[in-house]
């Protein structure tokens, strides 16, 4: 069940990158009025495949839930996984209310380097750990990730409205920050691209240290270590030993993060190189480049769709990431909060979007304020997934 699973995750990988091309191919058929049909035709298709994708998905979630034996969302492979499913789901369904082919060309790459970048962390099946072995887990998990896949699409309707509407011909802070989002959306690919080489190579290095708990343990790298663990040795090596050049400073005490620490230097290394290329070749800004593609696009309509995504994904959210958690802490560490990390950075997370309805609401903040409101909402959203998960130690290291 275990390969099967795999299998059929890597099938939804390929379909949503093909289900990307045909949205593209609809999306660049808009400026010939005369194509108005075939237009139809490849965004039909690449919504078909799109839908193909999230089923296929769907099949590696219950089999790998059969091979588990418990649902697949206990750790950090599994639930970036899922939360690129939810994404899916959730362009699914505005794809449907909107027919707009610029969703599926900006959330189809999203939910790929997501993909991708679960490959970042161990893909082993383990069982649960005691905390874990409760239906709490399906409850808390599995609707917190559908909302802030939800809440993704809003993401992805103030990107495309940003791109539109920002004007690309001289440099400004807007242009600034729009090649910050491109640069970390290269650099997930590219750390996905370097650890699937440094796989074949069946690279790995091993460094004596003494862990978060202090004591003495041995942790592996699958790419060179540019960063060590702090007073760390080197143990053995596979393909022989680089670096570390540095140590990873000592307040960094979560699980193993001394590996994750390197895996981040890694995304930014190989995001350079990638990004680098790209500017390269072509010749401008990548949002310059994709702007064109946007030409016949309404931005007030990526507007709404933005305001949507949050009205409807912040509730869930708020049930998921704030009531259920305290439920749960309450039955496991007899408090409902503990200002845990994580804890602290859901309540953050909900304390944005509430503030992003009162301005929008009651001060009028549409537009271009508003999409900016939601490329920070993301990134801390996945602040709160990758950073406050990968290297602060608490409560929820165990994910």
């Amino acid at each position: 069940m275990a390969s099967i699973s795999s299998a059929l995750l890597l099938a939804a990988f390929f379909i949503y990158l093909i289900a990307t091309v045909f949205f593209s191919l609809a999306v660049t058929g808009e400026h010939k009025q005369k194509e108005a049909k075939k237009n139809k035709k490849w965004d039909n298709v690449g919504f078909a495949l799109a839908t193909l994708g999230l089923v296929l998905q769907l099949g590696y979630f219950i089999t790998r839930w059969i091979a588990a034996g418990h649902a697949p969302i206990s750790n950090m492979f599994e639930y970036t996984v899922f939360l690129g499913m939810t994404i899916s789901f959730g362009f699914l369904i505005l794809h449907l209310i909107y027919k707009k082919s610029v969703l599926g060309l900006f959330t189809m790459p999203l939910v790929t380097i997501i993909i991708a970048y679960a490959s970042v962390f161990p893909t082993e099946i383990s069982p649960l750990i005691p905390a874990l072995q409760t239906y709490w887990l399906q409850i808390h998990v599995s609707t917190t990730a559908i909302g802030q896949g939800i809440l993704a699409i809003g993401f992805v309707a103030g990107l495309v409205y940003l791109i539109r509407v920002v004007d690309q011909s001289k440099r400004s802070k807007q242009t600034f920050w729009l090649e910050a989002i491109m640069f970390t959306m290269v650099s997930a690919v590219g750390i996905a691209f370097t650890l699937f080489l440094f796989s074949l190579l069946n690279y790995e290095v091993t460094f004596n240290w003494v862990n978060e708990l202090e004591t003495e343990s041995q942790i592996d790298y699958q790419i060179p270590a540019i960063v060590g663990p702090h007073e760390g040795e080197f143990a053995s090596s596979s393909n022989g030993n680089f670096g570390p050049l540095f140590e990873t400073p000592s307040w960094m005490n979560g699980v193993e993060s001394p590996r994750k620490f390197n895996t981040f230097l890694w995304s930014l290394v190989s995001g350079i190189i990638l990004y680098s290329g790209l500017r390269v070749s072509l010749r401008k800004r990548i949002s310059g480049a994709i702007q064109p593609l946007l030409s016949k696009t309404n931005p007030q309509l990526f507007d709404e769709v933005s305001y949507r995504s949050v009205v409807i994904g912040f509730p869930i959210f708020t049930l998921g990431g704030l009531i259920f958690a305290m439920i749960w802490a309450q039955i496991a560490w007899t408090r409902f909060w503990g200002w845990d990390p994580k804890e602290v950075w859901a309540l953050i997370t909900f304390l944005f979007y509430a503030a992003y309805l009162h301005l929008r609401l009651s001060r009028g903040w549409h537009g271009e304020k508003s999409a900016w409101l939601m490329v920070i909402g993301f990134a801390i959203i996945m602040f709160n997934l990758l950073f406050i998960n990968l290297v602060v130690a608490g409560l929820h290291s165990y994910a």
